[in-house]
């Protein structure tokens, strides 16, 4: 740990004795959790981003879908414009109800998508829908602090790269909450990992874990898709392999998708922006300008899907329309074992909870 980090340490002291006391709180009952009468399932983590949530709600989504489960998502809706609960629709744009939520409207238009940052009422919302909207499930994004609400099941992220064991909390770290948080996890998913997984490397986190004998522990890893064409330019440009790739982001973790693309270029040209980035019109200008400025013509632009639809509504698209510009999309997949047991544990409380319900 360097100078400035020991420096901060006191300031991670006082911030973590404040999250100790809430939960403590949260434990006694003194600040009131609400359960709802519908299988609740929440996904987070304990770091400030970069986990991987936006793939594997996808991924629940897809899987509820096929078992014809009316699915509901609530997020809080980062960045947006707008205040209160909203239910996206077809004329919903980033500025609306963020960019995430937006991500699944767009791609899962047969399920309820709504933002609200007060998840309890967000809920309420939800279950106050006719019987034909009601859902049969709600998909919690980014609540595993939101104590207010108290989940039937809770899903924990993990990034392989920095596992929660191994981080500290800010500002000396990226922990948003104590490590000893993870023990409300039902499910602890270590993501982000290899594709070839040993059975050493999976042994040794499961020590470093150490979780309890009644939660599960998961490893799953990113598949990124084909490139998508963001305009007809782009369409024109696709090839195998590129002389630049120029790609920007403005996510929280983007070396994965960098060691990815590495193998479809000579040079790959980031520009990395903030998670959640709003961006700019000196933000494209450059990004012009660096791609104008790229001495070839096998170069591409390419950029994430989230990132795509903080601009595909924008004014500001109008800056690199004519440029060829793709996103690419990932999905989530499990190890081999871990897959079928995941599916199975998923749909057999889903199933149990509506009994109850």
């Amino acid at each position: 740990m360097n100078l400035f980090r020991i420096f901060l340490m006191p300031f991670a002291m006082c911030y973590g004795l404040a999250i100790v006391i809430r939960n403590l709180l949260f434990n006694w009952r003194i600040l009131p959790s609400k359960m709802f009468n519908v299988p609740t399932i929440v996904v987070g983590n304990l770091s400030v981003g970069g986990t991987g949530k936006t793939p594997h709600v996808e991924y629940l989504i897809r899987l509820l879908k096929k078992n014809k489960k009316q699915i509901a998502t609530l997020s809080r809706g980062y960045g947006r414009k707008t205040k209160g609960f909203i239910l996206a629709n077809s004329k919903s744009t980033f500025r609306d109800i963020g960019d995430e939520p937006l991500q699944y409207a767009h791609k899962f238009p047969n399920i309820l998508v709504s933002v609200d940052s007060n998840r309890c009422r967000g809920v309420q919302k939800l279950m106050d829908l006719k019987k034909s909207q009601k859902p049969e499930v709600v998909l919690l994004d980014d609540a595993f602090q939101h104590r207010y609400i108290e989940p039937g099941l809770s899903v924990l992220l993990t990034d392989y790269h920095k596992v929660y064991k191994q981080d500290y909390l800010l500002p000396v770290g990226t922990l948003r909450e104590n490590r000893a948080g993870a023990k409300r996890a039902d499910f602890i998913i270590v993501t982000k990992t290899p594709k070839v997984l040993s059975p050493i490397t999976k042994r040794r986190l499961m020590e470093l874990l150490a979780l309890r004998k009644d939660q599960k522990l998961f490893f799953s890893y990113i598949d990124y898709g084909s490139f998508v064409p963001m305009n007809k330019v782009a369409e024109k440009a696709l090839q195998d392999t590129y002389n630049t790739i120029v790609l920007f982001t403005g996510i929280a973790n983007p070396y994965p998708l960098h060691e990815h693309l590495i193998q479809f270029c000579t040079d790959l040209t980031p520009i990395n922006f903030a998670d959640h980035h709003a961006y700019t019109q000196k933000d494209l200008k450059k990004i012009r300008d660096i791609f104008v400025n790229v001495f070839s013509k096998r170069k591409i632009i390419l950029t994430t899907e989230k990132d795509s639809k903080r601009l595909i509504d924008s004014e500001l698209y109008d800056t690199i329309k004519d440029l060829p510009i793709c996103y690419i999309p990932i999905e989530v997949k499990f190890h081999k074992g871990d897959q079928g047991d995941f599916d199975k544990q998923i749909l057999n409380y889903v199933k149990k909870d509506s009994g109850n319900c």
